[in-house]
């Protein structure tokens, strides 16, 4: 067995909820799933990955498929660290790096959390999936939808450039115009699936997507010694990877993964002018 976790969790008030069915949100807010860490220590070391195939199903205890459950996959393989010793001295620094993400499929970092997602809602019986998308995520979804033999939907703002719109039709999705920004998109999606048409598994609608984009931090310790960087620059639009990262950065400390003394990052969120509303929050 090396499925070790234990049950959900709301992310405001720890209300615990079961693992071993399909869940949504609590109350309106973001689930985490949890895991049985003492046990994941006593079973497995760092060194244990060596022998593994370079793709992010090698970090299987710390995902809820464990063996038990099958993933839906296109090969994420573990993507490449670039050191760039000229744009660091630009910048006046010791050294910079670049985790090439565009190596994952659909040349996205997408595609780490809706592989998961969509693996987890195929387990738990969803035979049709929708989100809201102004960008690759609708795509990417799209894609490992159709992989799995599940019907997709995707919500988009009107202005959403072509080529996203051609990455999701051309796996299968049906897409839908809708006037105005992406949060009405995704309102549209959320009175979808109260009504049961489909599933929704739009940004931190659901647990998984989450669990999926850890797996860059993971990846990130174990490339640098099972150290961290002194700071992330991570470009943000809900901010699935950034949470995921610094979740997973506590589970490998308590895991016994990362020494207790390892610094934790800081985290700088990068956003687009045209959909920056973290850094306008934070500014005001």
């Amino acid at each position: 067995m090396t499925q070790f976790l234990t049950h959900l969790e709301s992310a405001i008030d720890g209300t615990v909820l079961p693992a071993n069915r399909l869940q949504s949100m609590h109350q309106g807010r973001p689930l985490w799933v949890r895991y049985d860490l003492p046990a994941i220590r006593n079973a497995i070391t760092p060194e244990t990955f060596l022998a593994r195939p370079l793709n992010m199903w090698r970090y299987r205890e710390l995902l809820p498929v464990g063996d038990e459950i099958e993933p839906v996959s296109l090969d994420e393989a573990v993507s490449p660290i670039i050191a760039c010793p000229r744009l660091a001295n630009q910048y006046g620094l010791d050294q910079l790096l670049i985790k090439d993400e565009a190596r994952l499929p659909q040349c996205s970092f997408k595609a780490r959390g809706l592989s998961l997602a969509i693996t987890m809602a195929k387990h738990f019986g969803v035979r049709r999936v929708a989100m809201s998308s102004n960008g690759n995520a609708g795509g990417s979804m799209a894609s490992y939808a159709a992989r799995a033999g599940m019907q997709s939907v995707v919500f988009v703002p009107r202005d959403t450039p072509k080529a996203n719109l051609a990455e999701a039709a051309l796996s299968g999705s049906k897409i839908y115009l809708a006037d105005g920004l992406i949060d009405q998109c995704g309102k549209a999606i959320r009175q979808g699936h109260d009504r049961g048409l489909w599933f929704d598994i739009s940004t931190l609608k659901e647990p998984y997507r989450l669990e999926g984009k850890k797996t860059m931090g993971i990846e990130l310790a174990e490339q640098l010694g099972w150290t961290l960087p002194t700071h992330i620059i991570y470009p943000t639009g809900g901010g699935t990877g950034l949470i995921g990262m610094w979740k997973v950065f506590a589970e490998m400390r308590d895991g016994g993964w990362l020494s207790r003394d390892v610094e934790l990052p800081r985290m700088v969120v990068a956003q687009a002018s045209g959909c920056a509303p973290m850094v306008r929050a934070f500014s005001a």
